[in-house]
């Protein structure tokens, strides 16, 4: 976690509060340590961005969720205007 912390530049009580939140659910090691994924990571800088911004974690968490359902909606409409424009 003292990793992921400094590479984030936050404080490791703001990693353990998105893991006691839900936010995160990283692995744990043998020995109880808790290991993040790249992916965990960039989540946690967004999260990060929008604590920067005043938001809440509720708040932040929600925004990051539709963001992610907004990309997932754009990609799908990409890939079928992609298959309508080869039926044509």
């Amino acid at each position: 976690m003292g990793q992921a912390a400094e590479l984030l530049d936050v404080q490791p009580a703001f990693l353990r509060s998105l893991d006691a939140a839900g936010v995160l659910a990283p692995e744990r090691s043998g020995g109880g340590h808790r290991r993040y994924s790249r992916r965990q990571l960039v989540l946690a800088g967004r999260m990060r961005a929008l604590f920067d911004q005043g938001m809440t974690l509720e708040a932040a968490a929600r925004i990051v969720g539709l963001q992610d359902e907004l990309e997932r909606a754009q990609a799908r409409i990409a890939e079928l205007e992609a298959q309508l424009a080869d039926r044509r």
